[in-house]
């Protein structure tokens, strides 16, 4: 099944640290859970497989054009066969 997880980065919050966040929230819940959680044990596994791999310095470049353009950014992160493992997609919200 693929597994998608949305991060919001801001001016002041990266996508890196959004990730580390949200890792760091997936993990705190699986201690908590007294059973293991096959989603919430898959989201860990992208999280952690992203922010060892992906292109930070990048994925900032990109976002702060928009970010600093006055738009709201969602980086869309998905499970992938294909190596690294996930694509990402960044893309525009709407709205504020």
């Amino acid at each position: 099944m693929m597994m998608e997880i949305k991060l919001e980065p801001s001016l002041s919050h990266c996508c890196e640290t959004m990730a580390k966040r949200e890792y760091e929230r997936v993990l705190g819940q699986l201690l908590k859970e007294m059973e293991e959680d096959g989603h919430l044990g898959e989201e860990l596994e992208l999280l952690r497989v992203f922010l060892e791999s992906a292109d930070f310095g990048q994925l900032r470049s990109r976002c702060d054009d928009l970010l600093t353009a006055g738009k709201r950014v969602e980086v869309r992160l998905r499970s992938s066969g294909s190596a690294p493992g996930y694509e990402i997609e960044i893309v525009e919200i709407d709205g504020v």
